[in-house]
């Protein structure tokens, strides 16, 4: 063939053909990169395709899922099976590092006087009751919580944030109105969840929200969790900076297999249920006067950890601009069957949209007093130890009531006394053989006295400061003196309560968290336009109203933490303006 000497048209360049040389040593290259037949994965479709694997362990993120897939489907035993025995043994090191805090809050319990102990010592049958001071004052704080917290009309209230317009206004108003109708008519959970929530939150000092959208119901939820089934590592400060957060929740073997068929979990055989029991639990089922009876057969109850970890996950790491993985650990939630340790879900915990890759909350804590640590303080910790000393005093009280009022003593050897097996009745008088002597001279009394006066003298003395520390001996409007000078009265009830008043305002910022996890939930799962039916109407909110414009709060007043204080602080209004008319209008 002749040989073109011509420039190619066009091409301003001039072509270079690689010598043999080069090609080899390019083959060579190529040949080495590529995989070895042993780490290669052949598997033949029932199309007769055939699907080529050459990494098996690594599952390409692009294929198969979305961002919110079960990863666990997608990971082979060999990642799944390590992982699960490792966040389990994370999550008993966690649980291991409070056991004091679990006992010292078991023990407390019992100071609520639920169950009369029957005690055999100092002498059969001597008394078993608990002063009630801490269970009045639990009660009190739950009463004012609730009927402050959570009114009729609904726990919500909202602002415009920035400039207000009109239609700013509009928003503000379909965002308040809509969550009210979901906390107060849909989520029906949510009210005496709430009612629990305050009980429980003075004795543990510390409880939790969790704010998520149930498959299961198709809506937004928020439950209440209690601090045994919320676990934290125990350098965590705080939900938002711990490492790891562990919810152990309880559900039935037909809600298990419906989230297995929803493909929510692994489909996977778990077998029998384990069957745990804390010691906490144990004590708060004994208090309710429950007893465990095994496993139901029907309808097993399972364990599941849910955990909320960083991991730098094989398949998934986290990559940078080259695609190169950087080791970064990222957020997780993780499940895992509490008796084979198999894991059930692995799921992402951040946003698709998030370049930054920040973890998404769930939960929000309510704390009663700031402790330590993470856990906050309850008055089983503050007050705990006034109510076992006015405990100790009530029942001495009691029992030197009883052996006074029923004596016993030493009598005199012979001396035989009729039906001696039945005790005295009132007014009756019974024959005894005395074999000579004086009667009175056969029996000697023990020398028991009367309650002592002192002794009742301090047990007041530890009531009065229990109570006045959990602020349950408010001073009423009517006892001031109605003479008393313009803010006498509501100086006086504030000075009184202001350990109420603090905790009022922390749980005004747990509940303002927990309704901005709520409108998130809203903002994700909502249609553009859902319209809804309340009383007298229609009304409809858009998924665009949940944005940065309007600040959700709730409805309480910090400031106002009972009835009281709005009437002291009406009446000295009412006070000034009658002082001077001509500045106020009175009417």
């Amino acid at each position: 063939m002749a040989e073109i000497d011509k420039g190619l048209p066009n091409v301003r360049q001039q072509i270079k053909v690689p010598s043999q040389d080069q090609m080899t040593e390019v083959a060579t290259e190529l040949q080495e990169s590529m995989p070895s037949p042993e780490n290669t994965e052949i598997r033949e479709n029932e199309d007769g395709t055939v699907d080529i694997n050459f990494e098996p362990g690594v599952v390409a993120p692009e294929q198969g899922e979305n961002h919110y897939s079960n990863l666990a489907d997608l990971l082979p035993d060999s990642v799944l099976d390590p992982l699960g025995s490792e966040l389990y043994a994370n999550y008993t090191d966690y649980k291991e590092s409070r056991r004091e805090w679990e006992r010292s809050y078991s023990q407390g319990l019992d100071l609520l006087g639920f169950q009369f102990e029957q005690r055999t010592r100092p002498f059969q049958g001597a008394s078993g009751a608990t002063h009630p001071v801490l269970a009045e004052a639990v009660t009190q704080f739950q009463a004012q919580a609730y009927k402050e917290l959570l009114p009729a009309s609904g726990p919500v209230r909202t602002q415009v944030i920035g400039k207000s317009t009109r239609e700013k206004q509009d928003q503000s108003v379909r965002v308040k109105n809509f969550m009210n109708y979901q906390l107060m008519d849909v989520m029906k959970e949510y009210e005496p969840e709430f009612d629990q929530m305050l009980f429980y939150l003075p004795l543990a000092g510390s409880t939790f929200k969790k704010v998520y959208y149930d498959d299961l119901m198709e809506r937004a939820v928020s439950k209440f969790v209690t601090a045994d089934d919320l676990v934290v590592p125990y350098s965590a400060t705080s939900l938002e900076d711990a490492e790891a957060i562990c919810h152990v929740i309880k559900m039935s073997g037909n809600d298990l297999r419906k989230q297995q068929v929803a493909g929510f979990y692994r489909d996977i055989e778990l077998g029998t249920p384990y069957a745990e029991e804390t010691e906490l639990k144990k004590k708060e089922r004994e208090l309710e006067g429950t007893r465990a009876n095994g496993q139901q057969k029907n309808n097993p109850i399972f364990t599941l950890i849910e955990c909320h970890v960083n991991l730098d996950l094989e398949g998934f790491e986290d990559r940078g601009e080259d695609g190169v993985p950087t080791g970064i650990k990222i957020p997780y939630i993780v499940t895992i069957d509490n008796g084979t340790r198999k894991i059930l879900s692995i799921r992402r915990n951040f946003r698709v949209d998030d370049p930054k890759k920040e973890k998404i909350q769930y939960f929000v804590h309510f704390k009663f007093l700031p402790g330590l640590g993470f856990y906050g303080f309850g008055l089983i910790h503050m007050i705990g130890g006034l109510t076992r000393a006015a405990t100790s005093a009530l029942r001495q009280l009691i029992d030197a009531g009883t052996l006074s009022n029923l004596p016993s003593g030493f009598k005199q050897r012979g001396i035989r006394v009729r039906d001696d097996a039945q005790s005295l009745q009132t007014g009756e008088w019974r024959d005894v053989d005395a074999p000579g002597g004086s009667l009175r001279d056969a029996f000697m009394n023990l020398p028991y006295k009367e309650p002592s006066a002192t002794l009742l003298q301090l047990m007041g003395i530890c009531v009065d400061a229990g109570q006045r520390f959990a602020s349950i001996a408010d001073m009423q409007v009517g006892d001031g003196n109605q003479q008393a000078a313009v803010g006498t009265t509501v100086a006086l009830l504030e000075r009184g309560s202001r350990v109420m008043s603090a905790i009022h305002k922390r749980l005004y910022a747990s509940m303002k968290n927990e309704f901005v996890l709520l409108s998130d939930v809203f903002s994700t799962y909502l249609p553009p336009v859902y319209p809804y039916d309340v009383v007298g109407g229609e009304r409809e909110i858009k998924q665009t109203d949940f944005d940065d414009k309007i600040d959700i709060l709730p409805v309480a007043d910090p400031n106002i933490f009972s009835m009281t204080q709005r009437i002291a602080t009406a009446q000295t209004e009412l006070q000034l303006a009658q002082s001077n008319p001509q500045m106020h209008n009175l009417y």
